[in-house]
């Protein structure tokens, strides 16, 4: 008895950098190839992480890999930020992280001291995030094959008590909020690599949002209807997935958003939006207006949570759209790129 095949929408003809930039590319890869033949019938929207039940116990988990070049950039490099987007990834889908396991792509002639520098630097950061690391693989390939090094991370995590996330959940008169400044991990990304000639005090917002998070859950649990960390695509992108999931409008005031000048000078020079640069330290999260004002004083009364802004809310109109607002009353249509104008960012 013969068993039919999924049916493939997924009709590019051969991989590109785009498909993994978390635009609309990587959607149609994740949505048209690997969701029919991995997931099946599921009909979720696919989010950072699982909740999966065993032995009847509620655990979240999710996956991750980073690939940022270079290394080491202004604030961060890649052994923190694979520690903190793995803890942050669980956060945004309402788990306490718990236990990470590693993984090390390794290119043959990797000095010994800067690998040494990141497996510091993870377990630096895996401490301030009060995570676990249990263990890991290595693998190392041929010189020229994997710019240094690549990490994988796996993390299991425990769900945050009286938190319960979905688009499904989204309501017209829902508030959207910030948890800070928008841009900065991918402008400082760009510095790093030399490819802008500008000079900027700015550092990567690579961070834990767990305390953010928990802040915002103490006061508002019941009321968080979805969070999302904005890393690949920006902001943009994580709204454009959101109002699509749950079929309704969004819309945020552009003027209340918070970029730094470095990286708003850094986007008008480039022609981009800082909507759609990548964020490493920052949420978004949808609260119900009741709890909207607690949540956003619970934000400014943490450590890192002062300059949380509420940024827009949804609405019926126009369905599955995010549409900004100019300070001159105009208004227009934020879209998801398809690929990412900053690849290699994480």
């Amino acid at each position: 008895m013969s068993t039919a095949l999924p049916k493939i929408r997924f009709r590019d003809p051969q991989i590109e950098m785009a498909h993994g930039a978390g635009g609309k590319a990587s959607r149609r890869l994740v949505e048209g190839l690997f969701a029919p033949i991995l997931f099946g019938s599921a009909s979720e929207p696919l989010t950072d992480a699982a909740l999966v039940d065993l032995n009847g116990t509620r655990l979240a988990i999710t996956t991750d890999s980073f690939v940022v070049k270079p290394l080491r950039f202004s604030g961060g490099s890649i052994g923190d930020l694979a520690i903190n987007g793995t803890v942050n990834d669980l956060a945004v889908s309402g788990a306490r992280a718990q236990t990470l396991v590693v993984t090390f792509v390794l290119e043959a002639g990797l000095p010994t001291e800067i690998l040494e520098a990141e497996v510091r630097a993870m377990a630096s950061a895996a401490e301030r995030a009060g995570v676990v690391i249990a263990g890991g693989d290595t693998k190392v390939v041929e010189h020229g094959k994997a710019d240094r090094m690549y990490i994988t991370t796996a993390g299991i995590g425990a769900p945050i008590p009286g938190v319960s996330l979905s688009p499904a959940s989204v309501r017209p008169g829902d508030k959207v909020l910030l948890s800070g400044p928008i841009g900065d991990h991918g402008v400082t990304i760009l510095l790093a690599r030399g490819e802008l000639d500008i000079e900027a005090d700015l550092c990567s917002d690579t961070r834990s949002v767990l305390p953010l998070v928990e802040a915002v859950a103490k006061v508002a649990g019941p009321s968080i209807r979805w969070m999302r960390d904005p890393t690949r695509g920006g902001a943009a992108t994580s709204l454009n997935e959101l109002a699509r999931d749950c079929r309704l409008g969004i819309t945020i005031v552009e003027e209340k958003v918070p970029v730094r000048d470095a990286v708003r000078g850094a986007c008008e020079l480039l022609g981009l939006d800082p909507l759609h640069i990548a964020n490493e330290g920052q949420f978004l999260a949808v609260i119900a207006a009741e709890a909207a004002d607690a949540a956003l004083e619970a934000l400014h009364a943490t450590p890192g949570g002062h300059e949380a802004v509420i940024i827009g809310e949804i609405s019926e109109q126009p369905a599955a759209t995010v549409l900004g607002t100019t300070a001159f009353g105009g208004t227009r249509v934020i879209d998801m790129l398809v690929g990412d104008p900053l690849p290699r960012i994480c």
